[in-house]
């Protein structure tokens, strides 16, 4: 697909740019990624993230990462829709608390 559509390969190509900026957590390099990509097909995207752009650069220079608190979250949601309809609140806090 590459080889027969440019703008999907400069599309894979920024699209790679920017995992290799996230893995490095360069956030020098960001404004100039946004940029690049605001004249391709990410320009939706690249706005998107301009819009919360301090977010990204805290996300890219800080240590911590709140994945393990969205883990918690998506584990007691699943649980959630699996009772839906169900039991109550009582039952729910008797999963949730057994499981952990």
């Amino acid at each position: 697909m590459r080889a027969i559509a440019p703008s999907i390969r400069e599309v894979a190509d920024f699209i790679n740019d920017f995992g290799k900026l996230l893995r490095r957590q360069s956030a020098r390099s960001l404004a100039a990624w946004l940029e690049a990509a605001s004249a391709t097909a990410l320009r939706n995207f690249a706005k998107g993230l301009a819009a919360d752009l301090d977010a990204l650069q805290a996300a890219l220079q800080e240590p911590w990462s709140n994945g393990p608190v969205e883990g918690q979250i998506n584990r007691l949601k699943l649980i959630k829709r699996q009772m839906f309809g169900r039991a109550k609140f009582d039952l729910l806090r008797q999963r949730v608390l057994c499981t952990a």
